[in-house]
């Protein structure tokens, strides 16, 4: 049977505003995600000048935010309002910086904020992108899951025509059911096993993602 080559789809990553709304997503051929499963939203600065506790830097590791669908705000991780942790921490884009990693549940994009800009005038935050991992289930980073911003082994993905397929939830309860489920991640197609069907491109350090019909 010959094989046909598709690739990915990224998620629309969750947006994160630092006075301004960065208009971004984290598409591309290298990120399997569903659009669907990305958020939207806005966030609430700290002041920078803050030095112990949550705000110190803004959304470094370890970090959480609140909970939101439209805003999120970084809160203290023992309050009541904390949801997600950020698991990475990179400046500049999706695009150019590193992969986060696999069982990430969605990203936040940080704009800049010149020291100018910023209400104390003691501190400035760089262009970024936080990694983020919810602090409970569910969570559509995990393997089958559905989402997160990477398609990883053990995700299933469903066809959309134009050699392209999307993220969808191994269980059958993303909405779309599954046609093929990535069993494996290596280097080059010639190492996938006898049974694959698919490749999914997934980048990262085994950009290839060998798949099965389920």
């Amino acid at each position: 049977m010959a094989m046909r080559e598709r690739c990915s789809v990224g998620a629309v990553c969750a947006l994160l505003a630092v006075l301004a709304v960065l208009l971004s997503g984290c598409s591309g051929p290298a990120s399997g995600a569903g659009e669907e499963d990305g958020r939207l939203g806005t966030a609430v600065t700290p002041s920078p000048s803050r030095t112990s506790g949550y705000g110190a830097v803004f959304l470094a590791v370890d970090e959480c935010s609140s909970f939101g669908t439209t805003s999120f705000t970084e809160v203290a991780c023992h309050g009541e309002r904390a949801a997600a942790r950020v698991v990475a921490r990179h400046d500049g884009t999706v695009a150019d910086g590193p992969q986060c990693p696999g069982t990430t549940d969605f990203v936040l994009h940080i704009s800049e904020q010149s020291q100018a800009s910023d209400e104390d005038g003691d501190g400035a935050i760089p262009q970024g992108y936080a990694c983020m991992r919810n602090l409970g289930p569910p969570h559509p980073g995990d393997p089958g899951g559905g989402g997160g911003p990477r398609t990883i082994v053990g995700d299933c993905v469903y066809g959309l025509g134009d050699g392209q397929v999307r993220e969808t939830a191994c269980d059958g309860k993303g909405g779309k059911k599954p046609e093929h489920k990535v069993t494996k991640a290596v280097d080059k197609r010639s190492q996938c096993p006898l049974s694959t069907a698919l490749y999914v491109q997934l980048g990262g350090e085994h950009p290839v993602g060998c798949a099965r019909p389920v």
